[in-house]
């Protein structure tokens, strides 16, 4: 069976609601269970995201992608510049 994938939105709810959960007397594997994830997923979740808002984790994802945009256009530039280089070796 294919894991869900969760958006970092959906983690942080959660997690939220996992706290709650935990101060009304839950075990750790019984709020797992109620999220349908392994005590790892979320042991492994808290220690990621456990300090986040929802803001934040917006914010967080608009940077992700904004570095995946800056990251292909530096190896376009690399790119070109490479060529430009081979260009000139050529005319020389």
């Amino acid at each position: 069976m294919k894991g869900r994938k969760h958006t970092p939105e959906q983690i942080v709810r959660k997690l939220r609601e996992g706290e709650r959960l935990i101060a009304e007397g839950k075990t750790l594997g019984e709020v797992a269970k109620v999220f349908e994830i392994s005590d790892y997923t979320y042991v492994r979740w808290r220690n990621q995201y456990g300090g986040l808002k929802e803001d934040d984790t917006k914010e967080l994802r608009r940077l992700k992608d904004e570095n995946g945009r800056l990251k292909r256009v530096v190896a376009d530039l690399t790119l070109d510049n490479a060529m430009l280089r081979e260009a000139a070796r050529g005319n020389s």
